[in-house]
């Protein structure tokens, strides 16, 4: 067996469980010594590779993931950003890339030309790699939680901006180099930019809402997704871009569609930070050659020179954009962190220099040198800064979160409706606490083992969905006398916040909103409920419209209703409109503001004038109607008409009817048989 083993190790199988076992312990030893393991599994590629003990080879295998793995980073980075407040810090990251570009560019020509004695050319081309920056030590921010913090927005949008500009250099620097440079040139480059942008912007989102309409598997909708992306980041590539330049811009015109909490979000997530992202750092490891070092006095100072100025360089930039909008200190050491490491874009400039012939081998070790100390630098100073922020998020959180544990339960009995249900629990649920989502399905004392098999299925159904977002289900399968005893019963057993049920699509609205069971659970609990009816994936939704009646804001579940939509809001990244009365909405603003999501407030007097929404909502809009029971505030008289309204003019939207919860007597049983179960039933659906 020892006689097939030599070095290099060239077997796939042996290499790629090697980078598994890096990838595994790496993080496991090096927590112990306070190291990030970013820092660990790039070590890890120095010791392994070509200019280590040369365990393996910096192979093709490396390449290929090493490449996916900067294109995921990008789509990542891209997916993390709220629609919303990468908008309202689309101006300050243009800022930081335009200070971060223009400085870098400066020092960078100056150094090359009068320190250096480099020609312009060379000069200005060195400095493009000052300019330039890959986000290597973004995955720690998963750990802390703040990948939407401002400082991360501001330098993730920055990145676009210095990357996009030093390609450019480097483009023009390579045509005049060759001789090819003409107006032909930038014209050609300038249009074929244009009409990809336009047609991304154009396409994705339509091919996008056609694919996940038609179909709901979530390992079909991840392999899509990623065609997308890949595709985007090689037409970037086909003209004269880098990949990641595609896959950034691919992220954000899908961030819309991919829910942070959902299951597609868990795994483009889990298989990014569990290989293909690891790979680009063992494989960057590799790239890293110590020994430039030790190769003259001439080496020593390009190295020295490319590393000091670059890296001061880019904390002078942060520091700037730090002091112009008035952010914190650990703000501009998080921008500084971020953006400081050099590596994707870094190789790119300084392999093509290198193989055109501008760079000399001197360059080219001070480019390994530099990658390696500015990622060094970088981890260490983006660990304590998130650190610090994290802290401050969750003492803010602090002020203004209930700690109370919320429970919600979704009551089951139709399959078709599952996923559905339990993806609008999870978007609608506040993500910054440990929210428990409580699965039900009440069988009948008189049902027969059939029923009791089909309500397992039901619950394992929930947990699949729940659980692939990484979110635990409790499932309970009750058997009760009825439904509506069984849900009431339920919500008084496991202290339940509020209750989210569904109808069937195809049931008639009349009959689910009449009757004896409708009343029972109303009567019977004080707690919020949200019945649904979702015709198209929750995560499709275009708008979603909230009429809301005259002094909801006086009801005791105010706060509770509007925190749930504008959550669910931020997570789909859609625009949110209230029409209610001018008091009304004049609370809703002063709630609304936290959440920092697109929200409109239109005027609607009085509720009579209802029926004049069937003008506003839009097949693809969730159309929310706020009701309230009879013995509430808010209550208006043409309630009692909503299951005709909303059957005639509404039977084929989305509609989302939420009790709020009120003050009111206990929880009490309600348990008469004389009730059918079948229109029980109902309910649950």
């Amino acid at each position: 067996m020892l006689s097939h083993f030599h070095l290099p190790i060239t077997d796939p199988t042996l290499i790629f469980s090697i980078v598994l076992a890096i990838i595994l312990f790496a993080p496991l030893l090096l927590n112990k010594i306070k190291i990030p393991h970013i820092i660990g599994l790039i070590l890890a590629g120095m010791f392994i590779g070509p200019n280590g003990i040369g365990l393996v080879l910096s192979d093709r295998s490396f390449e290929i993931f090493g490449k996916v793995g900067l294109i995921y980073l990008m789509f990542l980075a891209s997916l993390e950003l709220n629609v919303n407040d990468f908008r309202q810090n689309q101006s300050k990251g243009i800022v930081f890339g335009l200070t971060t570009f223009s400085f870098q560019m400066l020092l960078g020509t100056f150094a090359g030309f009068y320190i250096l004695h480099y020609p312009i050319l060379k000069s200005v081309l060195l400095a493009s790699m000052f300019a330039s920056h890959t986000l290597i030590t973004y995955p720690l921010l998963y750990r802390y939680g703040i990948t939407r913090q401002r400082a991360v927005i501001v330098t993730v949008a920055g990145t676009i901006i210095t990357d996009l500009f030093a390609l450019l250099v480097l483009a023009g620097v390579v045509s005049i180099h060759k001789g090819e440079m003409s107006e032909w040139f930038w014209i050609k480059l300038g249009g074929s930019f244009t009409l990809y942008v336009v047609g991304v912007i154009f396409f994705y989102p339509r091919i996008v809402k056609y694919f996940f309409k038609k179909y709901n598997d979530n390992i079909l909708q991840y392999i899509f997704i990623l065609s997308l992306v890949f595709l985007s980041a090689w037409i970037a590539e086909v003209i004269g871009l880098e990949g990641i330049i595609g896959a950034f811009l691919a992220g954000i015109v899908l961030n819309r569609y991919i829910p942070k909490i959902s299951p597609l979000m868990n795994r483009i997530e889990f298989v990014g930070n569990a290989l293909f992202i690891p790979y680009f750092l063992i494989g960057v490891g590799m790239r890293i050659d110590l020994g430039v070092l030790f190769k003259g006095v001439d080496s020593l100072i390009v190295v020295a020179t490319m590393t000091v100025l670059a890296i001061f360089g880019k904390w002078f930039s942060a520091y700037i954009t730090q002091k112009i909008f008035r952010m914190g200190k650990y703000e501009g050491l998080m921008i500084f962190g971020l953006s400081n490491s050099h590596a994707a874009a870094t190789l790119a400039v300084v392999l093509v220099g290198y193989n055109v012939g501008i760079f000399d081998i001197n360059v080219m070790n001070g480019a390994i040198i530099l990658i390696l100390v500015s990622c060094t630098v970088s981890s260490f100073v983006t660990e304590r800064a998130a650190k610090a922020l994290a802290k401050e998020h969750v003492q803010e959180s602090k002020t203004v979160i209930d700690q109370r544990q919320e429970r919600i339960l979704i009551p089951l009995s139709n399959p078709s409706t599952v996923g559905n249900l339990v993806n609008l629990a999870l978007l609608m649920k506040d993500p910054r606490r440990k929210s428990r989502l409580v699965a039900l399905t009440v069988v009948s004392k008189d049902n027969n083992e059939k029923a009791l098999s089909n309500g397992n299925k039901l619950l394992d159904m929930a947990s699949q969905v729940a659980s692939s977002a990484d979110t635990y289900v409790k499932k309970i399968l009750r058997i009760d006398m009825n439904v509506s005893s069984g849900i009431l019963h339920t919500i008084k057993e496991k202290e339940i916040t509020e209750v989210i049920v569904g109808l069937h699509r195809r049931a008639n609205i009349v009959d689910t909103f009449f009757g004896t069971m409708t009343d029972n659970v109303l009567d019977g609990t004080n707690k919020m409920l949200t019945i649904a009816k979702c015709t198209t994936p929750v995560n499709m939704f275009t708008r979603i419209v909230v009429a809301v009646p005259d002094k909801a804001e006086m009801e005791t579940g105010f706060r509770l209703w509007v925190d749930r939509l504008s959550n669910m809001t931020r997570q789909i990244g859609c625009r949110i409109i209230f029409y209610s009365t001018p008091n009304t909405l004049k609370s809703i603003k002063s709630l609304i503001r936290r959440y920092n999501i697109r929200a409109e407030f239109e005027l609607m007097e009085d509720w009579d004038e209802f029926l004049s929404l069937t003008k506003v909502v839009i097949p693809d809009d969730l159309f929310v109607i706020i009701a309230a029971r009879k013995s509430s505030n808010s209550y208006h008289p043409d309630f009692d008409k909503l299951p005709v309204f909303l059957s005639r003019y509404f039977a084929d939207n989305n509609i989302a009817l939420i009790y709020p919860a009120q003050f009111g007597h206990e929880e009490h049983e309600v348990m008469q048989e004389a009730e059918a179960p079948s229109i029980l039933s109902n309910l649950a659906k």
